[in-house]
């Protein structure tokens, strides 16, 4: 299983520094000059948006709450979707009109008047919240290979932390791209692959089926409402289903797929490989989450999140189960790289180029700042995962709700509302932080300033996830109604991708 594992590793790797020697510029770096296909640009995506959080923490989910958890899948799929038929091509158009290699960069230019300050905000934003997103998959990969080989998980996300900076520093976008087709091929066939064989397990098994499993676990495991009846039934459905705001346009390291797109045929190659690619892989987790519960009973793992490896290991052979395991790992790497990337593009191209320099920095340094910035980063982002015992499912929740509810309101309206200005995308950035923040926190705040009446758990009653999308979309809606808009913003020339000129 080891030699497997390091194979798989070392092909990551070499498959990542061989795209590398094809990054010259900051264009390559970021968007990969728009030369890759939508074939590969639609692996990539699905690669990068389904992380830790799909192959360990929603199986985990599923495998402890049972058929409620659905509805999370439901949402997921709804979102991505929709963002595939309805936005990727918008965001193709709109990024080769006004020449942004970044979504900082693209707001910035369709408005100019806050060109600085929306700049500023969206990095803060994403560098923020991806460096919790990023030490959740080098946790991730830590729990797999401690599940895996016994190792320290320290050793787990040092080994995945290494090999994703080296090849994502130097090679950026192409790199990241290449090496997430090859690892969403190894993630469809885990999630395909293992629940058929789990299936035809419990089908032709002396342990009970899925439905008597359930009803035997409790806790209304059976139930697509859980425990709950009445109005919290509603509020449980609504919550899980809330995953669907985020994939609005909010997802920076996604949205760079849409926009890195070559022509409108791609995307419509890209729109079919995803949509098939998601249906199929949600499918597979719920299907391995249920199979779990009815081949080894409740408590099977003492950390729910670990029932994937746990199936592998004890269902497959040795061989089998460690090209399986790769394929959860991919997910990890997948995701974290992605999120490097963005965020040290945002860093170089909208901070050091855009506000710093003006525009005016060459295309070397730019190129430098990019890769310092993937690095510092990385590290970051590992020395959280050191440091944090949060389950991956609570991390990736909160940053998903502080980014992609932050995000989506401004794209939203940006592409679909000719009357929005400047003013109304920083409300939006800034309400969609600030909301998030206080949301997650309320209970700390209201102890640290004496209210301890008050400390009721907010994000427990109603997700994040939903309330930032719609204070962020809300306040934004009427900034925008309140205040002139300049006769200048929303109007630009057509500009050639990659250009300085907009700061």
């Amino acid at each position: 299983m080891i030699a497997i594992f390091v194979t798989y590793l070392v092909l990551t790797l070499g498959l990542g520094i061989w795209q590398a020697f094809k990054t010259k510029s900051q264009s390559d770096f970021v968007l990969g000059g728009s030369k890759l296909p939508g074939w590969m640009l639609a692996l990539s995506e699905r690669a990068t948006g389904e992380s830790a959080w799909l192959l360990l923490g929603f199986t985990g989910f599923v495998y402890a709450s049972g058929l409620s958890a659905i509805w999370i899948g439901v949402g997921c799929l709804l979102g991505i979707c929709t963002a595939w038929i309805v936005l990727a091509r918008r965001f193709r158009s709109e990024a080769e009109r006004y020449g942004a290699l970044t979504m900082p960069e693209y707001f910035s230019a369709k408005f100019p008047r806050k060109a600085a300050t929306i700049r500023g905000l969206s990095t803060l934003i994403i560098t923020f919240f991806f460096v919790f997103y990023v030490s959740a998959q080098f946790a991730g990969a830590g729990k797999t290979i401690l599940e895996t080989f016994g190792l320290d998980p320290l050793w787990g996300q040092i080994i995945a932390a290494a090999v994703i900076l080296v090849y994502a520093t130097f090679g950026g976008f192409m790199s990241v791209v290449a090496v997430d087709a090859f690892q969403s091929v190894l993630m469809i066939a885990t999630l395909v692959v293992t629940p058929i064989v789990m299936l035809v397990m419990v089908a032709g098994g002396d342990g009970p089926g899925i439905g008597a499993a359930l009803e035997a676990a409790g806790g209304g495991m059976d139930s697509l409402a859980g425990s709950a009846t009445g109005f919290a039934a509603g509020l449980l459905v609504f919550n899980n289903l809330a995953w669907f705001f985020g994939y609005l346009g909010g997802q920076p390291q996604l949205n760079a797929r849409f926009m890195g797109m070559r022509d409108e045929r791609n995307v419509k190659i890209g729109r079919n490989i995803a949509v098939v690619w998601t249906v199929l892989a949600y499918a597979g987790v719920v299907g391995i989450g249920l199979c779990a519960l009815a081949l080894f009973g409740p408590g099977a793992v003492e950390d729910n999140e670990m029932i994937l490896p746990h199936v592998l290991t004890e269902l497959f052979p040795w061989w089998l189960a460690a090209i399986l395991l790769a394929g959860a790992v991919a997910a990890m790497i997948s995701t974290a790289q992605s999120m490097l990337l963005v965020a040290a593009s945002s860093v170089s191209q909208d901070v050091y180029q855009g506000i710093l320099k003006r525009g005016r920095a060459p295309d070397r340094t730019v190129l430098l700042v990019s890769r310092v910035a993937t690095l510092a980063i990385g590290a970051l982002g590992l020395v959280l995962a050191l440091t944090t015992s949060e389950l991956i499912y609570t991390i990736v929740s909160y940053a998903w709700a502080g980014i992609g509810c932050s995000f989506a309101p401004a794209i939203l309206l940006s592409f679909y509302w000719e009357r929005f200005s400047s003013a109304g995308v920083v409300t939006a950035l800034v309400a969609g932080i600030v909301t998030t923040i206080v949301w997650i926190t309320w209970p700390s705040l209201m102890r640290l300033i004496g209210l301890d009446s008050l400390a009721v758990d907010l994000e427990g009653t109603i997700t994040a996830r939903a309330v930032t999308f719609c204070v962020s979309i809300g306040l934004a809606v009427l900034v925008t109604l309140l205040t002139p808009t300049p006769m200048d913003e929303g109007v630009t020339e057509p500009a050639i991708r990659g250009s300085d000129t907009f700061t």
